[in-house]
C-alpha cells in the first residue's frame, strides 16, 4: 500500500483512558466533571498534576468560561492550551492536536478532557445556542433539538438506498450486548429487536432507542512521547494516522455522506493497513443512520451498501465487526462533549488490555472515529484517528 506523505505520528502515546461516571442529571457544573477527569488521570498515572503541561479540552456547558478558565480553576499552569469546540470530532481532534505539541517540544504531557454537565435548564441552552443557522432554520416551524433533524436525515437516506428500520435496530441491538460489558453504561438491561421496533416514536422515523441519552460525565486521557509512558510503565497504544475534515460536501442536498470519504485513502496509507485489517472500529453514533454512513464512507463497504453490511455482519464486540464496544453513546450515554471521547478513551482500553467483559479478542488495530456540529440538514466536523499496538 502507498505511505502518506503526511508527517508520520511516530513517538506519540495514547494513554490511561478514564471515565467520570456518567449520571442522567447532575447539579454540578461541568467545571467539576472535568476536575473529577483530572484528578482520575492523576491518580491512574502517578504523573503529578504540576507535570501536566498541556491541556485540551472540549465542553459546551462550560461557556462563558473556555480552557483557560479551567486552569485558574483546577490549579493547572500548562505551556500549552486548546479549547476544541467541534462535539462528537472533538476526541478524534483534541488527539491530533495533542500528538503534534508533543511531537514539536511544545508540551510533554498532555491532557485531554471532554466533559459536561446535564439538567434541565441546561440542556435546553445547549439546544438554543448550538447553532444559530440550524435554530433559525427550524425553531419557526415548531422544531428544535436534534431529533428533527436527524428524522430527515434518516428518511432521506432510507428513500435513497433501501434501508430499513430494522437494519437501523440492528446496530442498537448489539451495541445494547456491549453495553451490558461495560460497569459505566447508562443501560443496563438487554435490548430486543422486537422491542426496538415496538418502540414509540419520537419524530418519524425516529423511535426511542435511536436516541441517545443526555447524561452528565466526563472522559479523559493523557499523550505523551512512546518513551515517557515507557518510563511511567504506562500501558499505551500508538497513533497509525489520522485525519479531518470540516463542511465536507456541501453539495449535497441533505447529507448521505461524511468527510472521511475524502480523507480514507490518507487514513488508511498513513497506516499502512486496509479497512479489512482492524480488529475493531468506535463509530460516532447519536443516531444510527450515522453509524451506517460511517460504514460507507470508511470505506468498510460502498455507499448505499450500509444495510446490506449490517444484515451480514454482527457488531458485538465478539462478533464479526466489533463496533462501539462501550455500548456508545446509544446505550452508555452521551455526556455532551465526552461523547465525542468516548470512543477514544474505549479504543485505548481495548489495546491496553483494560476492556474487562467487552474485550476483543487479539485486538491490535483499531479505528475511531468522530462525527460533530450539527446544522440543519448535516454534520460539519469528521475525524478518524487509527490506533494500534505498540511494535
Amino acid at each position: 500500500m502507498t505511505r502518506s506523505s503526511r508527517q508520520s505520528y511516530e513517538g506519540v502515546a495514547v494513554a490511561v483512558p478514564v471515565t467520570v461516571p456518567y449520571v442522567r442529571y447532575s447539579t454540578h457544573s461541568a467545571h467539576w466533571f472535568i476536575g473529577q477527569a483530572v484528578e482520575a488521570l492523576v491518580k491512574a498515572s502517578g504523573v503529578a498534576k504540576e507535570e501536566i503541561d498541556g491541556l485540551s479540552l472540549s465542553s459546551f456547558s462550560l461557556a462563558p468560561d473556555t480552557a483557560v478558565g479551567v486552569t485558574q480553576h483546577l490549579g493547572l499552569s500548562p505551556r500549552w492550551l486548546d479549547h476544541v469546540p467541534t462535539g462528537g470530532a472533538s476526541g478524534v481532534m483534541c488527539l491530533r492536536r495533542a500528538a503534534r505539541a508533543v511531537q514539536a517540544g511544545d508540551a510533554d504531557i498532555v491532557a485531554c478532557v471532554g466533559a459536561d454537565t446535564n439538567h434541565v435548564d441546561s440542556f435546553r441552552l445547549t439546544l438554543g445556542s448550538f447553532s444559530n443557522f440550524a435554530r433559525d432554520a427550524s425553531y419557526p416551524y415548531g422544531s428544535g433539538g436534534p431529533n428533527s433533524i436527524f428524522a430527515m436525515i434518516t428518511a432521506n437516506y432510507m428513500r435513497t438506498f433501501g434501508a430499513k428500520r430494522e437494519d437501523f435496530g440492528r446496530i442498537a441491538v448489539d451495541q445494547r450486548t456491549n453495553a451490558l460489558g461495560n460497569p459505566n453504561a447508562m443501560f443496563k438491561k438487554p435490548l430486543t429487536l422486537d422491542e426496538y421496533m415496538g418502540a414509540r416514536p419520537i419524530s418519524d422515523p425516529i423511535h426511542l432507542f435511536d436516541c441517545v441519552m443526555p447524561c452528565a460525565g466526563a472522559e479523559a486521557f493523557l499523550v505523551m512521547s512512546e518513551a515517557r509512558a515507557r518510563d511511567l510503565g504506562l500501558p499505551h497504544a500508538v497513533i497509525r494516522g489520522a485525519i479531518e475534515r470540516h463542511n465536507a460536501y456541501a453539495e449535497d442536498p441533505v447529507m448521505v455522506r461524511g468527510g472521511w470519504r475524502k480523507d480514507r485513502d490518507d487514513l488508511y496509507a498513513q497506516a499502512g493497513v486496509k479497512p479489512a485489517e482492524l480488529d475493531f472500529v468506535q463509530t460516532y453514533d447519536d443516531y444510527p443512520v450515522i453509524v451506517m454512513m460511517h460504514f460507507e464512507d470508511l470505506g468498510f463497504c460502498e455507499k448505499g451498501e450500509g444495510p446490506d453490511f449490517v444484515r451480514a455482519h454482527t457488531m458485538t464486540f465478539d462478533g464479526s465487526f466489533p463496533n462501539n464496544t462501550s455500548g456508545g453513546q446509544l446505550s452508555a450515554g452521551q455526556a455532551g462533549a465526552a461523547g465525542g471521547f468516548l470512543g477514544m478513551v474505549e479504543a485505548i482500553r481495548q489495546l491496553t488490555d483494560q476492556a474487562g467483559a467487552r474485550t476483543v479478542p487479539d485486538a491490535k488495530l483499531g479505528l475511531v472515529a468522530g462525527f460533530g456540529m450539527v446544522t440543519y440538514d448535516r454534520c460539519l466536523c469528521t475525524g478518524a484517528v487509527i490506533l494500534g499496538r505498540p511494535e
